[in-house]
This record gives C-alpha cells, sequence and structure tokens, in this order.
C-alpha cells in the first residue's frame, strides 16, 4: 500500500467515526427533520458499493441498495458504519493500489460504461463526497439551531489553509 492510499483510508476511517458521532450527539426528530439521515444513506451507500467492488475490481456507485432504514432508523446507519469501518481496516486490498474499472454514471447507452481509477483514487473521491455531504449536514443543523464543531464539513485543504493563516 502507498502511503498515500494508507493516509486515505485512515482518513476515510475518521470520517465514518465522525458521522457515527453524529448518529449518537441528534436525537431522532432532528435526524429525521433535518434530512440528516438521507444524507448519511447516501454516504454509507457509496461506501458499501465501493467495498462491494473491490472484489471484482468493478464499482457501480448507481447500484446503491437504498436502504431506507439507515435514512429513519440511527441505530441502522450506527450498524452500516461499524460495518463499514470494520471493513475498511480489514480488507486485503488495501496492500496495494490496484486497478480499479467504475462505472459511469446514467452510462446505460455506452457500449463500454467503465473507466480506470484506483484504489487510492476512489478512496479521494469517497473522501471528498463525504465531505461534500458532511458540510451540506451541518448547514441543515445550523439553521435548525444546532451547531457542530467548526471543523465539520471542511474540506482537509481549507482546513490546513486556515490552521496556516491563523499561525
Amino acid at each position: 500500500m502507498t502511503n498515500g492510499t494508507l493516509f486515505l483510508l485512515h482518513e476515510n476511517i475518521g470520517l465514518l467515526r465522525q458521522a457515527r458521532g453524529l448518529t449518537d450527539d441528534l436525537n431522532a426528530q432532528v435526524y429525521l427533520s433535518t434530512r440528516t439521515g438521507s444524507h448519511l444513506r447516501h454516504i454509507l451507500e457509496f461506501y458499501g458499493c465501493f467495498l462491494e467492488g473491490l472484489a471484482g475490481s468493478h464499482i457501480d456507485y448507481d447500484a446503491r441498495r437504498r436502504q431506507l432504514s439507515i435514512e429513519t432508523d440511527q441505530s441502522a446507519a450506527r450498524a452500516m458504519i461499524l460495518h463499514l469501518i470494520e471493513a475498511l481496516e480489514s480488507r486485503v486490498e488495501f496492500h496495494c493500489d490496484n486497478a480499479l474499472w467504475i462505472r459511469i454514471e446514467d452510462a446505460q447507452e455506452l457500449q463500454d460504461p467503465f473507466v480506470l481509477s484506483s484504489i487510492g483514487r476512489e478512496l479521494q473521491t469517497l473522501r471528498s463526497h463525504t465531505v461534500h455531504h458532511f458540510a451540506i449536514i451541518a448547514l441543515t443543523l445550523k439553521a435548525a439551531g444546532i451547531e457542530m464543531d467548526a471543523d465539520f464539513g471542511v474540506a482537509p485543504s481549507t482546513l490546513r489553509h486556515q490552521r496556516k493563516a491563523a499561525a
């Protein structure tokens, strides 16, 4: 595994732990009314597609299962988060940065709807995708009067820039 892939793996696990904390911190009414659950479901299903596709080196993010229980039930979300963390921590495939084929979104009309990527690149994509949805969650929670940690939903590059500027 390259240092970059290992770094991204740990970053994604850290983000999933933040998601776990979020499910612990919010009450059920807020979880539902702010659509936090729908964003978490979407995030978690992307991780699920990634992990399911690793064995065959073909990942299709459109093939999400859309498990509505994650959207409405925080305990279901927590269980999925813990499953994903365990899977990321234990996958043998992460010992190298293998090539992957990623299905192009909405590419039904293409004869060959896959493009070449890598484990590292997909971990980077998952990290960016997760941070993007965390930012939306943070905005909706703020609009509902719930304050989040200032770093929640902020891109790592932005956090580095802010820390450097404050020093």
